[in-house]
């Protein structure tokens, strides 16, 4: 199996690299110490709102790319995790996704510290500190509280939307104004994660790990309650529900009993 759907695997890696990447430059372009765009936007707020937009594109880019529609675009152990508990992943290929997605997460981060240098490594105030994730206005509880509120928003609208024959195809589209929301709502209260394998790329490499355990617990435990709401309250049965953020027909899927809407081709 392994051998068979590493392909998969590998899109998992790249899409969250990608992602990281993004993350990284625009950070740097937006909030760096070296920037000139501070300068010339010096309302936070605004500097915000262009990041989320960029981060809400870049996710939106990733998901519907023809990658994307083949491995679903989950990039977040706590998404695989989730559909893993939906019974759409076999154990092997869950491992092999949530593996994929620290490794990628981290080569991003690699990456973008290789290109950038020292505006995005530098400890604060002089640099990003690898745009790490730390609790910010409200403390660790501030930080849980929205991260666990993000999370299940985030996973509650995967599986409305991608389950909703007429709004299906939107699914990407969704969670890219979330993504965006999210950063402008949400960055100055958890640093907007609700991933750990985003997280632990930052963290591996600024050495950050206070607060670490946050991101690590709290997306998966609020996304798989999220599933279980899910089950209970649309009565669906669990090969019923589609595993992809991008519902579509075009690419093979690796997801036990695919549903009709994302693999209509398939016995």
């Amino acid at each position: 199996m392994w051998k068979e759907h590493w392909p998969e695997y590998a899109i998992e890696a790249w899409g969250l690299g990608t992602f990281m990447v993004s993350a990284g430059i625009f950070a740097t372009l937006l909030y760096g110490s070296t920037s000139p765009v501070p300068l010339w936007i010096p309302a936070p707020l605004l500097r915000d709102i262009l990041m989320g937009v960029a981060m809400g594109l870049t996710a939106i880019g990733i998901i519907y790319s023809p990658w994307g529609k083949r491995s679903g675009a989950h990039l977040n152990p706590a998404v695989t995790l989730a559909f893993f508990r939906l019974g759409k992943l076999t154990r092997l290929d869950a491992l092999g996704y949530v593996i994929s997605q620290f490794i990628g997460g981290s080569l991003g981060v690699a990456l973008v510290a290789a290109i950038v240098g020292n505006p995005f490594t530098a400890r604060h105030p002089d640099g990003l500190e690898y745009i790490v994730t730390e609790p910010g206005n409200f403390g660790w509880v501030g930080a849980i509280a929205a991260e666990a509120i993000m999370s299940m928003v985030m996973m509650s609208m995967v599986l409305t939307i991608s389950n909703k024959p007429r709004w299906a195809h939107l699914t990407g589209v969704f969670a890219g104004c979330l993504v965006a929301i999210f950063i402008v709502v949400a960055a100055p209260i958890s640093g907007m994660s609700i991933n750990p394998a985003r997280s632990f790329a930052s963290a591996v490499f600024a050495q950050s790990w206070q607060f670490f355990w946050i991101y690590y617990f709290t997306p998966p435990l609020a996304m798989l309650m999220a599933a279980e709401l899910y089950i209970l309250l649309s009565k669906k049965h669990t090969t019923q529900i589609c595993g992809k953020l991008c519902p579509n027909g075009e690419m093979p899927c690796l997801c036990q009993n695919p549903c009709d809407a994302c693999c209509p081709h398939q016995e």
